[in-house]
């Protein structure tokens, strides 16, 4: 393959790699410097036709006169040689910019906008090089295709960053931690034994008894470090977050002062840029040579390891701090749920001991009681028995039942117990994992935001511009007189001394896309609610023509078939507007031009968390609190378009009906988003790459090189965040504290799909993704403040269930105020009020109806039989049972809300253990640096005198020796040596020098430490 003349003069470094590194692709060409990070970019290819014609081309170039963003190229440029020069030999004059479009040695040429890439790529490269960093790519350039360019970061670079970023290492200095004594001693002891089976085999894992004192990373404490090497001392994600910092932060002045690898990857000048991973991810050879990504792969990613505890140590070390703080809330959710799945299950075990004994079950399927109810639609249904709604009933008690308050007040309990105990493991992992006292770190804007701020500040220009070219006419017509001249000159002086202003988006420049923001979201609302209203139309619509038909079996199947094949049109709906909601919020949040990721992050959770949340449940909302609150009465129903009849509830309550809709959305959403959208996808994908290689002929199989890491990670799919993740998981928790009172069983199907969910998103993290830099976090966001206000929320939701949507309330008001016995004898007919069938309006009444002389037929209400002179009306049951309801609601979430607390304040959120240990770590390090700067004295007081010694030796032998020479580490000035108790005024204060110059690796020769200096100067 040819070489053109632009691609050699990029930088490569290193000679041929050997065999070994190259089955490695870890490590540069030399073997010794590891590869820290990668950065890829694309040759396009040239159609035939296009190359055909450029053949004949030889030498020529092509002047582009730039917008003045474009720097003159000197020959004299330092970084020339190095790939920063501009093709062509000759210095571009000011404004103008040669690019070279043909080779005298026939190699292909570049169009001008690849050229263009190619100069930014170079500039910016070789600023990268002027910040310390090494780079290497392929001596063998594509004509189409990745190429890569491999960056290393060497260790005065490493020492440097790690200041600036205040990077805490382990110190040699330790101590013990404190061991429990007795009886607490020998309990965890025991524990410890069994849970060892569970233990994953990592080396981090081991319980250890002694913990290194850590702080922030500085170059004068070299000697404080256990550094036993270079190479080892930071981490592959260390270094890699070390170099992206650096990338992030490099300007690009061809590219009109843009700063850092984001921007440039959004406009097309690289593909991708990525730290590499640590080999492949399966074992080969020996267990103990395993790396970390083996390890997590065989002891966290594989489903056979469901029942271990995650080594959340190693996936922060691996990952970074932000995707360890997920992992380990999943995890601290995941065991939670196992209390909960056991009182949920205890929940429902009470409801089918005792359907067999619940007397209103008993009376409904009774079929001597003989309720005859009114028709469930005008004209075509007939009068029908209650005892037919046995099965609905016998169900309905499985969830309906006293043991549904005590799990409702246990849910809402937990929910408070899982956020206290989060932020108990959340201060664990903070001190654990020296995160305490981190300083945030400071973000570059977006390259959206540096775009509309570009294109802004272009804007001013040009009216600037604009305005200058009036001035001249003005003063030609005499507008601005002598004084006006001295008055603007005296503003302009006054502006030449003050700092430029800082240009920044305001408000005005956000207002259109705040207002589409609005707008949207909305509208957004009103297609989920018409989404919803659509299936109640599908309801009524069904239910009528279903009572229609003259087959009984039909006619018996109305409710159950209705219902479930409404709820499965609800979840598809739902999982298509939960794709179309993630991508509008994408959009939206662009619109409103955030500066930072953390303020686009942030913004985005919280529309797609609005957006989604409404689409999830408002269908749910729908069942518990409105459905048959809107029906009427038999006589003066509520119609829609004149005439469908509102739906009702089943005769056994809307909280079956609930139970179910909440069940089938749930577990549908975890089957097909699991199974399809996160295991299906990714296998199809590989499916098609292994297609691919298969269809390659033999002869381009055993010429194409084996693939080096850096092309295995690049074939992975990048990663996109965590939000997708967590709101995921957020959406569970809503399921299963918002509407637990009508689903028992809830946090069991949660728990069965988060032990499934935690090793799917392992082996994705481990093996189908990209290695994400890592990036340092204290908490996990904003995802807290929604977790708390969702358990507050289903407090209020869970209350209003009870109370309204089950009949608990009636239960109770019935055995307590109305019943003769004091039991639940009678409770069917009281809640079931009379209808005189005369009363129906022209044509509303059974047509063909198989029952005859009937008089009265019952409907589920509470209102006067029409004998009364208030007939139809709300009875005083009503009312009593409304006000027991809403005394219950205030109860419950009163005295939720007040064991809540109590549960909060008994729960510290840091654990003691942990303030001690911060204590005495403050404490060991004051007396770690006490100690250093002691020895520093007496070394430097030791020195002088020497010093003192060798020049009053000097004097003696050669006494016409001018002013005393002092040592070449001295930073006393001339004058007496300290501690010679010569002269009476006060010792003049010296500064600290560094320790390590003192010790016994000081370099022996001037030379090599000025170059040491240079190595490390900022």
């Amino acid at each position: 393959m040819q070489i053109s003349p632009l691609e050699d003069k990029s930088p490569v470094m290193g000679a041929p790699p050997s065999p070994q590194v190259r089955s490695e692709g870890l490590y540069f060409c030399d073997g010794k410097r590891k590869v820290d990070y990668v950065l890829v970019f694309h040759h396009r290819r040239l159609s035939s036709i296009r190359s055909l014609v450029s053949g004949s081309v030889s030498q020529d170039q092509l002047s582009v006169v730039s917008n003045g963003n474009f720097p003159p190229a000197t020959s004299s440029d330092p970084a020339a040689g190095r790939g920063g020069d501009i093709p062509g030999g000759e210095a571009a004059s000011v404004g103008e910019v040669f690019m070279e479009l043909g080779s005298a040695k026939g190699s292909e040429p570049m169009e001008p906008v690849d050229q263009e890439m190619h100069l930014i790529r170079q500039e910016f490269e070789t600023n990268l090089l002027e910040a310390g960093l090494e780079i290497e790519r392929e001596k063998e350039v594509k004509t189409h295709g990745p190429s890569f360019t491999r960056i290393h970061a060497p260790w005065p670079v490493l020492c440097r960053e790690a200041e600036f970023l205040k990077i805490r290492v382990p110190t040699k200095a330790s101590y013990e931690l404190k061991e429990e004594r007795g009886f607490g001693s020998s309990m965890s002891s025991m524990w410890r034994k069994l849970n060892q089976p569970f233990q994953p085999k990592v080396s981090l894992q081991d319980h250890c008894s002694t913990k290194f004192l850590s702080h922030c990373f500085s170059r004068d404490k070299l000697h404080l470090y256990n550094i036993s090497s270079k190479d080892t001392f930071f981490d592959n994600a260390t270094r890699g977050r070390i170099v992206y910092e650096i990338l992030r932060r490099t300007v690009c002045v061809r590219t009109c002062q843009t700063i850092g690898i984001s921007t440039l990857i959004a406009k097309g000048v690289y593909d991708s840029a990525f730290p590499l991973h640590d080999g492949d991810y399966k074992v080969i050879g020996h267990l103990e040579e395993r790396t970390d990504r083996q390890v997590l792969n065989e002891e966290w990613a594989r489903y056979s390891a469901f029942y271990k505890y995650q080594p959340i140590d190693l996936v922060r070390k691996y990952f970074g701090e932000k995707i360890g703080l997920y992992f380990a809330w999943l995890g601290v959710y995941t065991q939670l749920l196992i209390p909960a799945s056991i009182v949920g299950i205890i929940v429902f075990g009470y409801g089918v001991a005792t359907v067999d004994t619940n007397l209103p079950s008993l009376e409904m399927c009774d079929g001597r009681l003989n309720f005859t109810m009114c028709p469930l639609c005008d004209g075509a249904c007939d009068f029908w028995h209650l005892s037919t709604a046995c099965g609905t009933a016998r169900a309905s008690h499985l969830f309906d039942n006293p043991a549904t308050v005590f799990f409702a007040i246990f849910m809402s309990l937990w929910a408070v117990l899982f956020l206290e105990h989060w932020k108990r493991r959340q201060i664990s992992l903070s001190f654990s994992w020296d995160l305490t006292g981190i300083e945030e770190d400071e973000e570059h804007p977006r390259p959206k935001y540096e775009t509309i701020l570009l294109q802004k500040r272009q804007r001013k220009l040009k009216n600037k511009k604009k305005r200058k070219k009036s001035e001249p006419e003005k003063q030609e017509d005499g507008a601005v007189t002598g004084k006006d001249r001295w008055r603007q000159k005296l503003l302009s002086a006054m502006a030449a001394g003050a700092p430029p202003p800082v240009d920044k988006l305001t408000w005005k420049d956000r207002l259109p896309g705040y207002l589409i923001n609005v707008t949207s979201i909305l509208f957004m609302f009103g297609l989920t609610f018409s989404a919803v209203f659509s299936v109640i139309i599908y309801r009524i619509t069904v239910s009528a023509l279903m009572a229609m038909s003259p087959d009984p079996e039909i006619k018996s199947n109305v409710r159950v078939t209705v219902t479930a094949t409404a709820v499965i049109i609800n979840l598809v709906v739902i999982l298509i507007l939960d794709e179309i909601y993630g991508a509008v919020a994408q959009w939206l949040t662009e619109l409103e031009i955030p500066k930072t990721e953390t303020n686009f992050e942030e913004r985005l959770i919280m529309k797609a968390f609005m957006l989604k949340f409404m689409n999830a449940y408002a269908p749910i909302f729908y069942v518990a609190f409105f459905k048959g609150r809107f029906v009427g009465r038999p006589g003066s129903y509520v119609y829609v378009f004149n005439n469908y009849r509102m739906e009702e509830c089943a005769p056994g309550g809307c909280l079956i009906e609930l139970c179910i809709q909440l069940s089938i959305i749930m577990l549908g959403k975890q089957l097909i988003q699991n199974n399809i959208f996160e295991i299906g996808i990714p296998k199809l994908k590989k499916l098609i790459r292994a297609l691919k290689e298969k269809g390659k002929t033999p002869k381009a199989r055993e010429e194409e090189k084996p693939p080096q890491q850096w092309n295995l990670d690049y074939a992975l799919a990048p990663f996109e965040g965590l939000t997708p993740e967590y709101m995921e998981m957020i959406i569970q928790f809503g399921f299963v504290s918002l509407f637990v009172a009508s689903f028992p069983l809830a946090p069991l199907f949660a728990l069965l799909n988060n032990v499934i969910e935690i090793r799917l998103d392992a082996k994705k993290f481990v093996t189908e993704l990209r290695r994400p830099v890592a990036a340092r976090a204290k908490d996990i966001g904003i995802w807290f403040n929604i977790l708390s206000g969702m358990g507050k929320l289903s407090v209020i939701i869970n209350a209003f269930v009870i109370s309204f949507t089950s009949d608990f309330i009636p239960r109770l008001v019935y055995q307590y105020m109305y019943s003769p016995s004091g039991t639940m004898h009678g409770f069917i007919d009281h809640t079931l009020s009379y209808f005189n069938v005369s009363n129906f309006k022209p044509g509303s009444a059974p047509q063909n109806s198989e029952h005859e002389d009937i008089t009265f037929c019952r409907y589920k209400d509470y209102r006067e039989p029409p004998w009364s002179s208030d007939a139809y009306q709300l009875s005083k049951q009503y009312w009593s049972v409304l006000a027991a309801r809403l005394a219950f609601v205030i109860l419950f979430q009163n005295l939720v809300m007040f064991l809540g607390l109590m549960v909060a304040w008994v729960i510290p959120d840091v654990p003691k253990t942990i303030v001690e240990q911060l204590k005495r770590e403050k404490k060991l390090l004051v007396n770690l640096f006490l100690q250093e700067e002691k020895e520093k004295f007496q070394l430097i007081q030791s020195l002088f005198a020497k010093d003192s010694i060798l020049q009053s030796n000097s004097q003696v032998s050669n006494p016409s020796q001018g002013l005393p020479i002092l040592g070449r580490y001295s930073t006393l000035p001339s004058g007496p040596a300290a501690g010679d108790g010569g002269g009476g005024g006060p010792r003049p204060r010296c500064r600290a020098a560094s320790f390590s110059q003192f010790s016994g690796k000081t370099s022996s020769s001037p030379k090599n430490e000025n170059a040491n200096s240079r190595q490390t100067a900022v």
